[in-house]
């Protein structure tokens, strides 16, 4: 009988894998080390990182928060730690009021609170469908209200605008039974700015006279910090979509005269830096005013920003309905939907679904630019920097005021970015 000794008699049971093919060093090897550029990449990026922090956290480990100067803050800071890298954010202890309001009068805090405070209520039925529908109504309302809120004054004056919007609609529905959409449109915006330059002073003047409802009343030269760049940023975010969205079915429509005046509007602007536009929404455009008229600084810079903002925004919708397949126009005749159903239940909200992204990014875009309105004089989270650091108490300190400012603006585009991602899963129609 042959030797069979080397056959196996027995199975072997299960070992655990070699460490290096699992866990963090499998992730490391795959990831971070993968081939020799990999690794020296990675080593050079740890070596950043290191530092980095090894001069960022005792920064802000070390920091003094309560101090009246930044010589006082230096003291502090020698008698406690010695001579270390510390941050100064004091500053931001002593000065975040003015920071956030501007020079706002301090009594008056509690009104741009509640006006931040409502937007996110007025929002509300606009960024989530699941809540009533009759929010609608305080969405409308809002922006008069913050109006009277911020700047103070007679009730009666937001009020009279808003009743411009009213007999704007009613022109139009009168004028669109009998004339057509084309009429409706026109004459309800003739009728709308009609009532503002005649009617809406004269009446809201009646009114106060006989009925003097109103709050303190606070100048535009208060306004400042980063409540100023919040009124500016979401009044042009507000107001650049539907006016992007007009400008790219111009940009499209058949006729001539719309389509020449939408292209020209939309180049123009495209081609012509925001700065210059703020520098003639200050200096130039009182010179074609009549003498004597009050046009407020940071009522121009609104119509600039939301104007500059509502051309790139057009753009954008404009990709977004040149990503539509031609068998979405076609299928909308198919049904006999005319023009402006067509594009209210089929085409635009395709479009606006795909230029999502886009939208966001725009409106990210606008609210950063707000910051430029330091070069025409009003003080935002930025001009205010300067502000204090010209002062005997605080000059000298640059970084900690800027990482503030920064922050804020972060919280807020880094918010309206996860809504965009949250916007995008919410309308995602595929299953992968």
């Amino acid at each position: 009988m042959s030797d069979k000794s080397f056959v196996r008699t027995e199975m072997l049971g299960e070992q655990a894998p070699p460490l290096t093919e699992v866990g963090i060093v499998k992730w490391m090897r795959a990831n971070l080390f993968s081939s020799v550029s990999n690794s020296i990449l990675t080593l050079i990026g740890i070596y950043a990182i290191y530092y980095l922090a090894s001069h960022l956290v005792p920064w802000f480990w070390y920091s003094i928060w309560n101090a009246g100067s930044l010589s006082e803050c230096r003291e502090i800071r020698e008698a406690a730690y010695g001579d270390v890298p510390s941050a100064c954010f004091a500053v931001i202890t002593e000065r975040w009021n003015q920071l956030l309001f501007g020079f706002y009068p301090q009594h008056l805090y509690w009104r741009p609170v509640l006006a931040f405070v409502l937007l996110f209520v007025a929002l509300a039925p606009v960024l989530f469908n699941n809540l009533p529908r009759k929010m609608f109504i305080f969405s409308a309302i809002y922006p008069f209200l913050l109006v009277w809120l911020i700047w103070g004054g007679t009730i009666w004056g937001p009020m009279a605008v808003a009743a411009g919007f009213v007999v704007g609609w009613y022109a139009a529905k009168i004028l669109g039974d009998r004339f057509g959409a084309i009429a409706a449109v026109g004459g309800g915006i003739l009728a709308a700015i009609i009532w503002w330059m005649f009617l809406a002073g004269p009446i809201a003047g009646g009114l106060s006279s006989v009925l003097p409802i109103g709050i303190e009343a606070v100048t535009s030269k208060d306004l400042g910090g980063f409540m100023l760049s919040v009124i500016i940023g979401v009044t042009g975010i507000a107001l650049s979509l539907p006016i992007g969205i007009l400008l790219a079915l111009g940009r499209q429509s058949n006729l001539f005269f719309i389509k020449s005046i939408c292209v020209g509007f939309i180049e123009f602007i495209r081609g012509v830096p925001l700065i210059t536009l703020l520098f003639t929404a200050s200096l130039l455009l009182n010179y074609f005013l009549p003498p004597g008229t009050n046009f407020d600084i940071v009522l121009r810079v609104i119509i600039m920003v939301t104007l500059f903002a509502a051309a790139y925004m057009a753009e954008v919708i404009r990709g977004g309905l040149a990503a539509l397949p031609r068998g979405q126009y076609e299928a909308a005749d198919a049904l006999g939907l005319d023009y402006w159903k067509a594009q209210q239940l089929i085409i635009m909200p395709q479009a606006l679904k795909i230029s999502i992204p886009g939208i966001v990014n725009t409106f990210i875009g606008l609210f950063k630019d707000t910051v430029l309105v330091v070069f025409i004089g009003l003080l935002d989270p930025l001009g205010l920097t300067g502000a204090i650091r010209a002062t005997t108490e605080w000059n000298g300190i640059y970084w900690e005021l800027f990482v503030f400012v920064g922050f804020l603006f972060f919280i807020c585009c880094f918010s309206m970015s996860r809504y965009s991602m949250y916007l995008e899963q919410k309308l995602r129609t595929d299953h992968r």
